[in-house]
């Protein structure tokens, strides 16, 4: 399958945030998540995972371009790292949540800081959870699933 969006790690194609069902098929959402790490690494191990759990998935390797691409993408939820080039994860984020397109985005801080002095700094910018590195996986995608969840609210009060 020829995938058009160049910031799409994802083989899927290219479609809104609902795409239309194949015939026979019940219709699914296919929710978008955006990946901001600048570990190669990370991202790609993360990326990778959440396909796997049948999400799309884009990524971005620094603050600035994380608002770039949110912008652009509209992503349902948002994986940000803390500590990042061009402009930190918390400036990204504050600066994304202040969009009135992703204002009610849940944006999930991936980070090696897990002293609640950070814990506290990222809920005070808007963060609906926290997450130390490195990533137990699972627990992530529990997290996601719950922000996702139709009885959800795309926030969350503490850590799971």
């Amino acid at each position: 399958m020829k995938n058009n969006d160049p910031l799409a790690t994802s083989g899927l194609p290219n479609f809104n945030r609902a795409e239309s069902p194949t015939e026979g098929q019940p219709k699914e959402p296919k929710y978008l998540i955006l990946v901001v790490d600048d570990s190669p690494d990370n991202l790609a191990v993360i990326s990778l995972y959440l396909q796997h759990q049948g999400y799309r998935v884009v990524t971005a390797n620094n603050g600035e371009d994380a608002v770039a691409v949110a912008t652009q993408m509209l992503p349902h939820v948002i994986l940000m790292d803390i500590n990042l080039p061009t402009l930190d994860g918390l400036g990204a984020t504050r600066r994304i949540l202040e969009m009135e397109a992703l204002r009610d985005t849940p944006v999930i801080a991936i980070t090696a800081f897990g002293t609640e002095g950070f814990q506290r700094a990222a809920y005070d910018v808007g963060v609906s959870g926290y997450l130390t590195k490195p990533i137990d996986l699972d627990r992530m995608h529990q997290l996601i699933a719950r922000l996702l969840s139709p009885t959800g609210s795309g926030k969350l009060s503490g850590q799971i």
